[in-house]
């Protein structure tokens, strides 16, 4: 059997508004929509090869999607992202040497009008082990071995969703 030539991801999400998806999206990728319908649009994105789609539909809550990124080959990839996003006029939250994912992460964060997080992210050291303190700030015990720790293990490192907004008035934690 021959081997699949993937060219990019796929990814649709839905939105409440498209044309004000079209504007964040134009300011998170710094690329036009490649097709604008009724209800609709598409950015295919070179780098990284993305298709992502908006499609306007009704709906009440986020979702299951917990949140969306790229990983980045260094600290100052992070940076310069960062650096793009608040040019083009969002506000953009940092997650500077965190643990996150049982890795030690930089990051950066911005919302879309939908409340979808997206993160530009390096992994400086991955495969911590599963005592390493999460980016929720708890901390957890050295030789966790009962029920309750490895609960709080599991929610800890879960994904949360986070506010983006100016870094020093930040409350809330996000991770992986």
């Amino acid at each position: 059997m021959a081997e699949v030539q993937a060219l990019k991801a796929h990814l649709a999400l839905n939105v409440h508004n498209v044309e004000r998806s079209i504007e964040f999206y134009q300011k998170l990728l710094g690329i036009e929509p490649s097709k604008v319908r009724t209800g609709y649009a598409k950015f295919d994105v070179q780098n990284p090869p993305l298709n992502l789609t908006l499609n306007e539909h009704s709906f009440s809550e986020r979702g299951a999607l917990s949140h969306l990124g790229v990983q980045v080959s260094s600290t100052n990839d992070v940076l310069a992202m960062r650096e793009k996003w608040l040019a083009a006029g969002l506000i953009a939250r940092d997650e500077m040497q965190t643990s996150c994912c049982y890795a030690l992460q930089d990051k950066t964060w911005v919302r879309d009008p939908d409340g979808n997080e997206w993160e530009v992210f390096v992994v400086l050291e991955d495969n911590l082990a599963e005592t390493a303190p999460c980016a929720c700030a708890t901390t957890l015990e050295e030789n966790a071995s009962s029920t309750e720790t490895l609960k709080a293990e599991a929610s800890c490192c879960a994904p949360t969703p986070i506010g983006v907004t100016n870094a020093a008035a930040v409350n809330e934690a996000g991770c992986c």
